[in-house]
């Protein structure tokens, strides 16, 4: 008899951790654990915004599956439907025609996607930070945009390269701006041709405040600190349309900039609207607190159907009638608690709950710059970003990454920060492509009108 299949649909820190945990407490004969994903690794995204400022080599702010979970069996593709009612997933991997593969229990947590509006030019104009890919594309893009400024006799075009919109004042936005603002001033060493003052950050922020998740006195403390550094804080204002790099803000302002990042939230992945799973208003899967799904209207559990992370709607049992943020923090927790869920399911026990008080969040600011607020004790400066540091090099997988993120971090310390772009990476065959014309194979006649 074939031992039970248990499939993770998505390797993020649900997918990946969870899969791990139980290739630890289930071994072969007990269980098939396949891991589908469309890429090769887990992005560990708290390190994006040091990926892109060149902290860290992007290498090592993600870990490759097939390393990670040497007893899983790692499928590279998409899960293009869910068929719970059967325990069928569709599967379309990277080449070839789609396929099915049933389960026995699944682990549904792709993940989430950048929240967007319906803002004209957007699409066209906006960077995400959710990738490794982004935070690289970011990085060149920026780089770029100076060296444009430095040659162009232009004004216009000069002032638009030097304006750096970002939108949305969370961890992700904060944190990439203020770390993007040091590679620039780094960079501005070698450009003489540009004066730092021509420079200018712009934060837009549909609240009131800044960084939330610290809570409000530090956020405060971290919007005088961004003031102060020369940031234009623009709170309780909304981007209006940025099309053809024409900045339009909800307070007025109307200016030119060729960089827009957009940071402004998150939403489940549109992928589960694909099953047949319970979902809540906002598009997440219903989930009892054991991370079962359920139908929270009946109560009903959908047994071998499991979720956590951003994707899932998790009761938060530390605050009656709340739900568990979508927070890495939680993603983590909620995955070992998962993992040992399931295994015990599996062996025949009962789940149990997940209850975890959120301890508070760590920012970093930039170079030895940081906000902390955790377990009701508040840092600033210095301290605050040693405690980022140590705790996300604590919690991304694998002592090998945590042994080559550190080494990163005393090459930069010892050395200057890297202020080169590497462009040609995002349009590898652009030069062959150019001195290479296409040939036809010989003997081969067009067919054009009228032949026979």
């Amino acid at each position: 008899m074939n031992p039970p299949r248990i499939v993770v649909v998505g390797a993020g820190h649900v997918g990946l951790y969870a899969a791990l945990r139980l290739s630890k407490k289930l071994n072969r004969n007990r269980a098939e654990i396949v891991v589908i994903d469309p890429v090769p690794h887990m992005t560990y995204q708290p390190f994006l915004p040091e990926a892109a400022a060149g902290n860290i080599s992007p290498r090592h702010a993600v870990v490759p599956l097939r390393r990670e979970l040497k007893k899983c069996r790692i499928v590279s593709g998409e899960v293009t439907k869910v068929e719970h009612a059967r325990k069928t997933v569709t599967i379309q991997p990277i080449d070839g025609p789609a396929y099915e593969m049933e389960y026995d229990h699944i682990i549904v947590a792709p993940g989430s996607v950048s929240r967007t509006l319906p803002i004209p030019g957007l699409s066209d104009r906006g960077i995400g930070l959710k990738t490794i890919g982004e935070a690289i594309y970011l990085r060149n893009h920026i780089l770029d945009r100076l060296d444009v400024a430095a040659a162009t006799p232009d004004e216009d075009v000069r002032k638009a390269s030097l304006n750096f919109v970002f939108v949305g004042g969370g961890f992700a936005g904060i944190e990439a701006l203020a770390e993007m603002q040091d590679v620039v001033a780094d960079a501005l060493k070698y450009y003489p041709e540009l004066d730092p003052k021509e420079v200018h950050f712009i934060l837009v922020e549909a609240s009131n405040r800044i960084l939330p998740e610290v809570g409000p006195e530090m956020g405060a403390y971290t919007a005088r600190q961004l003031a102060g550094r020369g940031v234009d804080l623009r709170l309780s204002t909304f981007l209006q349309s940025c099309v053809d790099g024409r900045i339009v803000l909800s307070d007025g302002d109307t200016f030119r900039a060729e960089t827009l990042v957009w940071t402004a939230g998150v939403k489940p992945s549109p992928m589960l609207a694909s099953t047949d799973l319970p979902l809540g208003p906002k598009g997440h899967v219903n989930c009892l607190p054991t991370l079962q799904v359920a139908d929270l209207e009946t109560n009903e559990v959908w047994e071998g159907a499991w979720s956590a992370g951003d994707c899932a709607q998790v009761p938060d049992l530390t605050n009656p009638g709340g739900y568990c943020s979508p927070s890495a923090q939680h993603a983590v927790r909620q995955a070992k608690v998962l993992a040992d869920n399931i295994a015990q399911v599996v062996l025949g026990g009962a789940p149990k709950d997940y209850r975890h008080k959120h301890v508070g969040g760590v920012a970093g600011l930039g170079l030895n710059k940081g906000v902390a607020h955790v377990y009701g004790i508040k840092v600033k400066g210095y301290p605050a970003w040693l405690m980022h540091r140590f705790y996300h090099v604590s919690r991304i997988p694998s002592f090998n990454r945590k042994v080559r993120v550190v080494a990163d971090w005393v090459l930069a310390f010892m050395l200057k920060r890297e202020t080169v772009a590497l462009g040609q990476l995002h349009r590898p065959r652009e030069d062959f492509t150019e001195v290479t014309p296409p040939v036809e194979l010989p003997g081969e006649e067009k067919v054009g009108a009228g032949a026979r």
